[in-house]
C-alpha cells in the first residue's frame, strides 16, 4: 500500500532552502563588514580585527615563533572576526528579503491629491505630505498612512499583514486608519495623509527589518560598556605579563600576547551581541508588530503587569450561545427546534452561534427557505425569528418575548424564572424562545473565554507577570468572566481616567506596565504605559500614543510580544554568562602552559597537559573562533523562556550557561590541542 508523505516533511526542506539562500550573501557581507567604520559599532570585535592586523604584520617580521604557528594564529584571528560578522549578516538577511519586497511594492506609486482649487491632481506618492487629502478608488493602492475622512470600503492589507481577507475601513469610529501600500478592493475612500515621507508604517517596518539601521537598545549600550570595561581590564593584564616574564629572565613573543588578549576578552558575546538583537527584532517583525523604539522591546521583557481588554482579547468579540434551558413540560428537542428556527434568518454573530450550537446537539430538519418568512430584529420589538406556515417562532429579550405571548413577568414559570435570573447574575444574556403564544425556554448567551487563554495566563503568572482584565462591564459580570479566564485582577466599569490612574498606581509601586488599545479613549493610557501596543486599524490618536503597533490588530498579540521581549533578554543574559565564564576558564587553562617554561613551578597547574606554549595559544585561538560558529544558531533562534520565577531562571542560567562556560573551554581546548599535535601543526 502506498503511504502518503507527511506534509511536515516539507518544513525541514523549506528551512534548508531558506538557509541556502541566506548564507551566500551573508558570507559576502562578512567580508564587507571588515571595514573598521562598520566594526566600530562592536568595540570588542574592532579590537580583535586590530589585533589580527597586528599579528599579520608580525608574521612578516623575524620572530622566535615558527612562521607556521604565527600564520595559524593570524588566520584564526581573522576567522574570529569573520564568523562574528557572518552571524550579524545572517541575522540581517532574514529580514532583508521582506524589506526588499516591501520596497518594491512601494516604488512607482501615484496618488490623486486634492488641489487647492478643489479638484484632484496626479502626483507621485513620495510627494505626499502630512495633511494632504487623496482619493482612492477600488483596485488602487493606498499611497500612504492616513485617516479615512469620507467613504467606506474594504481594504486588502495582505502586503503588510499577510492576511488575504479584506477589512472594512470607514470614516469616524475606531476603524478609520489605513496603511500605505495596501489595496482598496471596493468602493472609494477619501484619505487624509498622517505621515511625511520616511515616517510611514511601511518605512518604519523596512527600517526595522534591516538590521544595519537598527539602533542599539539601552540594554545593549550598557552591555557594550561592560564588554569594553572587561576588554580594558584584560588588556592591562596582558600588558603586565611581559614585565613579569622579564623579571624571571624570560620573554613572551608579542604574537603570543596579542593572541592571548583575544582569547581573554569577551569575544563570544561581543561577536554575537548584534546578531542577538537583530534576531530578536526579526521575531517581532514576524509577529507583524512594529516597535517604535528598542526600549519598548526591552521593557516588554521586564513587564510586571499586563492590562488586557476583555472583549476580543480574553473573550471572543461577540457573545455566543453556551446553553439552552427548556421550560416546564417542553422537551429539549422541541426547544432546540424552536430556537433553531427562530435563528435561521439571524445573520448576527450571536444568531449564528445559536444555530451552530444547536446543530451540534441534534440533527434537526429545517423547513425549506421557500416556506420561511424571516422576521428581522428591530430596536422597537427587540425580537427576531421566522414564520413557518401558521406558526410564528420568535426569540429576544425577556420582556419583549413575554409581551409577544401576552404574559406578565410574574406569570413566568418559576423554574424558567430561576434560569433567567441565574443567567443574568452570571453576566450572561438570557433570550426567551417561543412559538406562537407558548414559551419554549431560554437561551444563554455569554462572553466565551478564548480556548487556552487560562493556560497562557498561568504561564505568565509563573514568570512573575500579573494580568489585569479591563472591561466596561459591571463588577458582577466582570468578576464572573475574570474567574473563568484566570486573570489575577479586574478593572470593571473602566473609563479612560480609571485606566490611566491604574497604570500610574502600578508604576508608582515600581512595576513596568503593558497594555493594548485601539480607541482615542485609550490614548492617554497607551502613552503612560511602559509598553503600549496600538491596533493598526484603530484611531490615529491611539497609534501615535503607543510605542508599538500591531499590524494584524490582534489584541492577544501583546502576550506574544512579552514572550519575545523575555526571549531577547534571556538569550542575551545566557550568552553573556557563557562568554564571561568561558573567558575565566580560558585564562586558567592557557596561562600555566604559557608560563611553564619561564616559571617551571606553574607546570603543576597545567592540568590539561597541553603540549607546549605554541599549542596552548593556537588551541585557544581556534576554540575562540569555533565557539562563535557553534553558538550562532542559538543566538538567532533565541533561548526558550520557560514558565518560572526570576530566581529559577537565574539558577537555570548559571547552571547551564555559567557551568557550561567553565567546562566547555577545558574540553574543547584539550581536544584541539590533541588534533594539532597529531597533525604536527605546532
Amino acid at each position: 500500500m502506498n503511504m502518503p508523505i507527511p506534509e511536515v516533511s516539507a518544513a525541514p526542506a523549506a528551512a534548508r532552502t531558506r538557509f541556502a539562500a541566506l548564507w551566500r550573501p551573508a558570507l559576502v557581507q562578512a567580508f564587507v563588514k571588515l571595514d573598521p567604520r562598520q566594526l566600530k559599532r562592536a568595540p570588542v570585535m574592532l579590537v580583535v580585527e586590530l589585533t589580527a592586523i597586528f599579528t599579520t604584520l608580525l608574521c612578516l617580521l623575524p620572530s622566535a615563533v615558527p612562521t607556521g604557528v604565527a600564520v595559524q594564529i593570524a588566520v584564526w584571528l581573522w576567522f574570529t572576526v569573520l564568523f562574528a560578522n557572518f552571524a550579524e549578516a545572517l541575522a540581517e538577511g532574514r529580514g532583508k528579503a521582506r524589506a526588499d519586497s516591501l520596497k518594491a511594492g512601494s516604488q512607482g506609486l501615484s496618488a490623486r491629491r486634492r488641489s487647492v482649487a478643489g479638484g484632484f491632481e496626479s502626483v507621485p506618492a513620495s510627494a505626499l505630505r502630512k495633511g494632504d487629502v487623496v482619493r482612492v478608488e477600488a483596485g488602487e493602492m493606498i499611497p500612504g498612512d492616513g485617516e479615512v475622512i469620507e467613504g467606506i470600503g474594504a481594504v486588502n492589507e495582505a502586503a503588510i499583514t499577510g492576511e488575504s481577507a479584506p477589512v472594512i475601513r470607514e470614516s469616524g469610529g475606531d476603524r478609520s486608519a489605513v496603511t500605505g501600500n495596501t489595496r482598496l478592493v471596493s468602493d472609494w475612500l477619501l484619505v487624509q495623509i498622517t505621515s511625511n515621507p520616511g515616517e510611514s508604517t511601511l518605512d518604519r517596518m523596512i527600517a526595522l527589518v534591516e538590521g544595519a539601521k537598527r539602533q542599539k537598545t539601552p540594554n545593549e549600550v550598557a552591555l557594550d560598556i561592560l564588554l569594553i570595561g572587561l576588554t580594558l581590564i584584560f588588556l592591562v593584564v596582558v600588558v603586565t605579563l611581559q614585565p613579569f616574564a622579564h623579571f624571571a629572565g624570560g620573554s613572551l613573543p608579542l604574537i603570543f600576547l596579542a593572541a592571548l588578549l583575544v582569547t581573554l576578552i569577551p569575544t563570544t558575546i561581543g561577536g554575537l551581541l548584534s546578531a542577538i538583537g537583530i534576531a530578536g527584532m526579526d521575531r517581532l517583525v514576524r509577529l507583524n508588530v512594529i516597535a517604535r523604539s528598542g526600549r519598548a522591546v526591552e521593557a516588554a521583557g521586564d513587564v510586571h503587569v499586563l492590562l488586557l481588554d476583555k472583549t476580543g482579547t480574553i473573550t471572543f468579540g461577540n457573545r455566543r450561545c453556551s446553553a439552552v434551558h427548556a421550560a416546564p413540560g417542553i422537551s429539549a428537542r422541541e426547544l432546540g427546534e424552536g430556537a433553531l428556527f427562530a435563528s435561521l434568518a439571524d445573520d448576527t454573530a450571536e444568531g449564528k452561534s445559536i444555530v451552530e450550537y444547536l446543530r451540534q446537539l441534534h440533527d434537526f430538519a429545517t423547513p425549506p427557505a421557500t416556506q420561511r418568512v424571516p422576521v428581522a430584529f428591530s430596536a422597537e420589538t427587540r425580537l427576531s425569528g421566522v414564520d413557518v406556515g401558521v406558526h410564528r417562532y420568535r426569540k429576544g429579550a425577556v420582556d419583549s418575548v413575554l409581551a409577544f405571548v401576552g404574559m406578565q413577568r410574574l406569570q413566568l414559570p418559576a423554574a424558567l424564572a430561576r434560569e433567567v435570573e441565574c443567567i443574568a447574575q452570571s453576566g450572561g444574556t438570557p433570550l426567551l424562545v417561543c412559538v406562537d403564544r407558548r414559551l419554549l425556554g431560554v437561551i444563554h448567551l455569554k462572553d466565551v473565554v478564548k480556548p487556552g487563554i487560562r493556560e497562557r495566563f498561568a504561564e505568565l503568572r509563573k514568570l512573575g507577570i500579573r494580568t489585569v482584565m479591563v472591561t466596561g462591564d459591571n463588577p458582577l459580570t466582570a468578576a464572573a468572566i475574570a474567574a473563568e479566564a484566570g486573570v489575577d485582577d479586574v478593572l470593571a466599569e473602566a473609563t479612560p481616567e480609571k485606566k490611566l490612574a491604574r497604570i500610574r498606581q502600578e508604576q508608582s509601586d515600581g512595576r513596568l506596565v503593558a497594555m493594548c488599545g485601539d480607541g482615542a479613549n485609550d490614548a492617554p493610557a497607551l502613552a503612560q504605559a511602559d509598553v503600549g501596543m496600538a491596533m493598526n486599524d484603530g484611531t490615529q490618536a491611539a497609534r501615535e500614543a503607543a510605542n508599538m503597533v500591531d499590524l494584524d490588530s490582534d489584541p492577544t498579540k501583546l502576550l506574544d510580544v512579552v514572550q519575545v521581549g523575555k526571549e531577547l533578554l534571556v538569550t542575551r543574559g545566557a550568552l553573556t554568562t557563557f562568554s564571561i565564564a568561558n573567558d575565566v576558564a580560558k585564562y586558567f587553562a592557557i596561562l600555566p602552559a604559557l608560563f611553564a617554561a619561564i616559571y617551571p613551578q606553574l607546570g603543576v597547574l597545567n592540568l590539561m597537559q597541553l603540549a607546549s606554549p605554541q599549542s596552548a595559544i593556537v588551541s585557544a585561538i581556534v576554540f575562540n573562533a569555533l565557539i562563535i560558529v557553534v553558538l550562532i544558531p542559538l543566538a538567532l533562534r533565541g533561548v526558550r523562556v520557560q514558565a518560572a520565577s526570576a530566581a529559577q531562571l537565574l539558577r537555570r542560567n548559571l547552571l547551564i550557561y555559567g557551568l557550561g562556560g567553565l567546562i566547555v573551554p577545558f574540553a574543547g581546548i584539550k581536544l584541539i590541542d590533541m588534533v594539532l599535535n597529531a597533525l604536527h601543526l605546532v
